[in-house]
């Protein structure tokens, strides 16, 4: 049975864990099928559990509005409306998608949020493994292109038949953003909003000037190569070292460039941004994979307040910024 909206609204609900331990209040759930990790302290019990109810409750509703997999969901029923008709969006999505409008500028189309029928060409979990054909990727190309839509207040339109929205290219990392705009609008001193492994911080962990953030190694995944301090700041890492495939000696990681239609292929093995707000970081991180280490650092430094380290041939390069957030 397809799952609708209302079972995904119960199913993280339902997921949900909660501890305080020192003062620390702890808070896990399964959504965006990843490990959902939120911390706070400094906060009365009251405020902190009320907290917790709030986010889940709005990561739950993010999911089952947003989700391509969900035929109910608002991106499921534009998707279903291509090429036939006008879908009806609220002020709340019209944001969002002006923010997905501006990102595209900004990554020059590297961020594409219209590339699902690339992706869906793309099958990594396929065994053994197919490349499409190239005439297959360029007709598919034809059908991806954020300036190809048609937009108006309260309303979107896919011009075409086949075409197609996924937000997964910034849906976390937005997520994370707005879960600590929660915290923020509460006055909220000190927490930790960790998404699959896209953080934001405000304040400081229990007994430490800052909270302290693991980047994983491309070449021993499940372990960490350095930890950064931050504080009011974003953690996110991208990379094609975990989701890949080979084909006649050549690799295919799961990081697609839409301008291409093809996998990143550059000197990129992963990439970590430290910026003011999550969705930057990621976007940042991904563009890095995509651009490659020069021109994707040279993007980083174009943007204030962010930093970025690239893991290059097993080894980091760094922008100017990132050696002030290393340890000691």
């Amino acid at each position: 049975m397809t799952p609708t909206g209302s079972d995904v609204v119960r199913r993280i609900t339902q997921s949900a864990r909660t501890s305080v331990e020192k003062g620390l209040f702890k808070l896990e759930f399964q959504a965006m099928n990843t490990v959902c990790r939120i911390l706070c302290h400094g906060v009365a019990a009251p405020a902190a559990r009320e907290f917790q109810h709030a986010a889940v409750a709005w990561v739950a509703h993010f999911e089952a509005r947003y989700s391509r997999f969900l035929p109910d969901s608002l991106i499921g029923r534009i998707n279903a409306a291509a090429g036939e008709k006008w879908v009806e969006t609220d002020s709340e999505t019209d944001r969002l998608f002006n923010l997905c409008q501006e990102l595209f500028f900004f990554t020059r189309g590297s961020f594409d949020p219209t590339a699902l029928p690339l992706i869906q060409l793309w099958n990594w979990k396929q065994r053994p493994p197919v490349v499409p054909d190239d005439a297959t990727i360029q007709a598919r190309r034809e059908l991806v292109g954020w300036n190809k839509i048609q937009r108006r207040p309260g309303a979107i339109f896919l011009p075409r038949a086949g075409m197609g929205l996924d937000l997964g290219g910034i849906g976390k990392e937005y997520a994370v953003d707005c879960v600590m705009n929660l915290a923020i609008e509460r006055g909220f001193p000190n927490v930790l909003v960790d998404f699959g492994q896209d953080v934001r911080v405000r304040g400081q962990a229990v007994g430490r000037p800052f909270w302290w953030v693991g980047l994983e190694d491309p070449r021993q995944p499940g372990k960490c190569w350095t930890s950064v301090a931050v504080t009011d700041h974003a953690v996110a890492t991208s990379g094609d070292y975990l989701r890949y495939f080979e084909v006649d000696g050549r690799r295919f990681g799961h990081i697609l460039d839409p301008r291409t239609g093809y996998p990143a292929l550059n000197d990129c093995q992963a990439a970590s941004v430290i910026a003011p707000s999550c969705t930057i970081a990621g976007l940042l991180s991904t563009s890095i994979c995509l651009l490659g280490a020069k021109e994707g650092l040279h993007l980083v430094e174009l943007n204030p307040g962010a930093a970025a380290a690239v893991t290059v041939n097993s080894r980091p390069a760094y922008s100017r910024k990132f050696p002030e957030f290393l340890p000691a």
